[in-house]
């Protein structure tokens, strides 16, 4: 007796394989997203910015016209820098404001092993000099809508594309490349080395405060509202 021919289930092979091409997009999905989430290595040959808002050589980034000069170095992911500007940040833009000083703004990077690994302290402070490059008069309102964003330590951090949408909030556009290619991270890193010791301190810390030209311990700050004292 001849054997009855078997029936291919062409539904089920059919189901199978949609099952696995699904499955393999999928995966591409993920691998594509990660790729994007994560930066690429930052560069680290030192490129010194040259707008006139930018002193090249103290990687200062210039605010104000005043003859008093104050300098803070600060960190993007440093809560401490955070809390400095919440408790001074509008004084002190009111006393650029005023003419009283100018202000001297450094970013560096001494927390990028804070967070998992994407350097953002580097990349946030590339684009602070991104921005000031871009557009001087928009370098304090950068500086404080990155800390209105302020990631947690610990954190991954802003991601590129949010750093970016932080400066065009602020008016800044097409400095996509600069941000995304770190065209100032060495620049940053060689600054950051060149960061003063502040008065009882064993290393570079953040924030640091210069006031014209001499560094002061953080527990000599004034009150609130007293900044102006430390010119007198």
């Amino acid at each position: 007796m001849a054997q009855t021919a078997r029936k291919t289930n062409w539904f089920a092979i059919w189901v199978t394989a949609g099952v696995a091409v699904a499955l393999v997009l999928v995966v591409v999905l993920v691998v594509t997203l990660n790729n994007a989430a994560t930066p690429k290595p930052l560069p680290t040959e030192v490129n010194p910015p040259s707008s006139a808002g930018i002193d090249s050589e103290t990687g200062a980034i210039l605010v104000g016209d005043g003859e008093d000069r104050l300098d803070t170095y600060i960190d993007f992911m440093c809560p401490v820098c955070n809390q400095f500007e919440q408790v001074y940040g509008a004084e002190i833009e009111g006393m650029v404001d005023a003419g009283d000083i100018t202000l001297g703004i450094h970013p560096i990077s001494i927390l990028d092993d804070q967070s998992n690994g994407t350097q953002f302290s580097t990349r946030a402070a590339n684009a602070a000099y991104c921005v000031a490059d871009a557009d001087p008069d928009a370098s304090l309102p950068f500086l404080q809508a990155m800390f209105e964003n302020q990631p947690a330590e610990g954190s991954s951090g802003l991601t590129n594309r949010e750093i970016l949408d932080i400066a065009s909030g602020v008016g800044v556009t097409g400095i996509d490349s600069c941000v995304n290619d770190g065209t100032y991270a060495g620049f940053v890193t060689e600054m950051t080395e060149q960061t003063p010791i502040q008065p009882g301190s064993q290393g570079i810390g953040t924030p640091t405060v210069a006031v014209n030209g001499q560094v002061i311990a953080n527990s000599t700050l004034p009150p609130a509202g007293e900044l102006a004292t430390l010119f007198e």
